[in-house]
Order: structure tokens, then C-alpha cells, then sequence
């Protein structure tokens, strides 16, 4: 599908850094990114978690290092994928080290709960040497105690002090290779701080509502969160934080990001709510149609409309579209074109074939 001039959004410069084989920031693409949820220590489980986001995009994923034990299996875990692994840290920056050292290509941190500047100098330099960028964590569920004491409660102001502080830590020790995140599960006070925070800094900003729910709950709060703040033209790479299958995370950031013209991956399908003008069960078929073609990965657009009403005009802007008829004769369309007529029950099947038709033209 075009871009059509209404919906491009002019992004914000931000400073272009390396994670891995991915670039953030800049003229990079906004990437996505997930966690596991597997216990680290059991490597053959997260191995097989993180080919499976792979294999659904993600771009970059997080992986839980509590204690040594799970850095030991970090070292197993790296050697047998692909995607560039973030490695999440709390307070132990010893943990950090031995991540770095491991291969992860990105330490999740928050300088400030890491202890020492000494203790703050050994992970820099440890992230120097083994090319492993930092990522900022700032969450409203974890604030240094004196900016609590000072602001009394979570607020965009001290979201943005904490990160300020932070990033003075790094800049103080010559490490620019970092990004940044100012989350928290209040969706006003996350992108506030988000907003307050790109007026001062051009580094690259991790999006993301943290703690958001379940997934309808949580899918609902993070469009609109990640998505105010990616129509302003702020972010380089986001997380949709759910209690669901990690899957699920990354499926939903890509959306966030088709729904935007920013990105696209895999059939998204256009459709109506259904009525009693549907010449056809259009939920079923919908619900059919995702899982059929959710192995397909090249972008494409697909509109489902169960009527003339509004059928053809949706035909006209997707790669394929069906509209219903009268008699069950509906009508298929190719690149806005009429293609050919068919009849309800093969619905499915004929759709599915030129998905996949379309699919095979594009990988040639």
C-alpha cells in the first residue's frame, strides 16, 4: 500500500547508535523489540522462546540476569541465536560485566541504583569492551529515593531528572552509545515524560508504557501511548509490555507501527464490524484469514468488507480486496482492480491462494 502525503510524520534526528547488527536512532527504521519470560537459567527454554520472537520480527530482545548462574547460561543462550540480546540488570553491576563479557549487546540499567562511580566506571568499561551498548531504564516503579523524597511522588519531572542524572553519568565516563527510556504505567505521566525528555536530549528514546496489563488491556494503553508520541515524531525503537505470550508484544508493536505508515510487516487486513448487509459471516472469515495467513511476513494489505457500501472504495486502496455481493457472487479484487467473482464457501481458500501468489511475486 502508498504512503499517501497525510500520513508521513516527520520524525525527530535523534543520534544514531549500534546494537548488535541493528541500528536506533537516526535514519534507522524503528525496530521492535520483546522480552523472554523463560527463566535464563534454563537456556534450552529461552533459546526456543527467542528463535520464536525472531521468527514473529523482533528486532532486539531482553533477556532477565538476576543472579550469576543466568549470565553463565546468557553465554549458551547468545551462541545459538540471532537476534541482538539485551541483557536486563538490576543493581548487581557485576551481573553487567559478566553480561557484556557473555555478548549481549545492550545492558538494560539504571546507572543510578548501580552503586558506586567506580562500580558505574567498571560497566563502562566494560561496555566499551566488549561494543555492547546501554540502555537507561528509568521507571516510574523505581525512582532513586532522593528524587522521590524531593518530588513526593511519580511525575514527568522526575522521570526527567532521574534520566538527566544518568545520562550525565555516562557522558562524565566518555560512553555515548546508549539510549533511554522514562516509563511507567500511568500513559499521561509516561508521555509527558517522553515529550519533556526529547526537548532536551537527541539520544535514542526506547519507547513504552510499562506494567500496561493484560493483553487487550495492555494492547490499548500502549497504542495510545506509543502511538501520541510516534505521530509527534519521538521514538527510535519500542516495547509493548504485556502479561501475555511475549509473541504477542511483538505482533502488537508491529501494528502500532502499520497502523502509522511507519512500518509494516506481514497481511494486514482491513475490515468492517460486520451488519446485516454482510453477504458473507465477515468475523469468521476475518478470524479464519488471520490465522491462515499469519505465516506470510512480506507487507501487504488486505480488505475484508461484507457489502458495496463501503467495499469497493477499500478495495481500491488495498492489495487485495473483497467486497460482497448479492447472491453470494462477491467480487475479488486485485490492486483496485475487479479480478474475478467468488462464491461464499470459497472464500477462504481463493483468498488465501493469491495471498500467498502475491507473497511469492514480491520474494522474486
Amino acid at each position: 500500500m502508498e504512503i499517501r502525503p497525510h500520513r508521513i510524520i516527520k520524525r525527530k534526528k535523534t543520534k544514531k547508535i549500534k546494537v548488535g547488527n541493528i541500528y536506533i536512532g537516526g535514519d534507522a527504521p524503528i525496530s521492535v523489540q520483546s522480552m523472554t519470560n523463560t527463566l535464563t537459567t534454563n537456556h534450552v527454554a529461552t533459546i526456543k522462546q527467542i528463535k520464536e520472537l525472531e521468527d514473529a520480527g523482533a528486532d532486539i530482545i531482553r533477556v532477565s540476569c538476576p543472579d550469576k548462574e543466568s549470565t553463565t547460561s546468557l553465554k549458551k543462550i547468545i551462541k545459538q541465536i540471532n537476534t541482538p540480546i539485551v541483557a536486563d540488570i538490576h543493581f548487581h553491576y557485576k551481573r553487567a560485566i559478566e553480561s557484556a563479557a557473555a555478548g549481549a549487546k545492550c545492558l538494560r540499567i539504571n546507572p543510578g541504583n548501580i552503586g558506586s562511580n567506580d562500580r558505574i566506571k567498571e560497566v563502562i568499561k566494560a561496555a566499551k569492551d566488549y561494543d555492547c551498548a546501554i540502555r537507561i531504564g528509568v521507571n516510574a516503579g523505581s525512582l532513586e529515593k532522593k528524587i522521590l523524597e524531593k518530588y513526593k511522588e511519580p511525575c514527568p519531572e522526575a522521570l526527567v531528572e532521574s534520566a538527566t542524572h544518568n545520562i550525565k553519568l555516562l557522558e562524565d565516563n566518555d560512553f555515548f552509545n546508549f539510549k533511554i527510556s522514562v516509563k511507567s504505567s500511568d500513559v499521561f505521566l509516561a508521555v509527558k515524560a517522553y515529550e519533556n525528555l526529547s526537548k532536551l536530549y537527541d539520544y535514542p528514546l526506547h519507547l513504552g508504557i510499562t506494567e500496561a496489563g493484560g493483553l487487550f488491556t495492555g494492547s490499548i494503553k500502549s497504542s495510545i501511548g506509543i502511538g501520541k508520541l510516534l505521530m509527534q515524531g519521538i521514538g527510535d525503537t519500542i516495547r509493548v509490555s504485556l502479561s501475555a505470550d511475549p509473541i504477542e508484544e511483538v505482533k502488537a508493536g508491529f501494528e502500532i507501527l502499520s497502523a502509522l505508515g511507519i512500518r509494516s510487516r506481514g497481511v494486514q487486513i482491513i475490515s468492517c464490524p460486520s451488519c446485516a448487509r454482510q453477504a458473507f459471516p465477515v468475523i469468521d472469515t476475518v478470524k479464519i484469514l488471520e490465522e491462515k495467513l499469519s505465516h506470510i511476513k512480506k507487507p501487504m494489505t488486505l480488505s475484508i468488507i461484507g457489502c458495496v457500501v463501503n467495499g469497493p472504495g477499500e478495495a481500491s486502496q488495498t492489495d487485495i480486496g473483497l467486497t460482497g455481493g448479492g447472491d453470494g457472487n462477491n467480487l475479488l479484487y486485485l490492486s483496485g482492480i475487479p479480478h474475478n467473482k467468488v462464491v461464499s464457501k470459497d472464500i477462504i481458500n481463493q483468498v488465501v491462494n493469491l495471498v500467498e501468489s502475491k507473497a511469492k511475486e514480491n520474494n522474486n
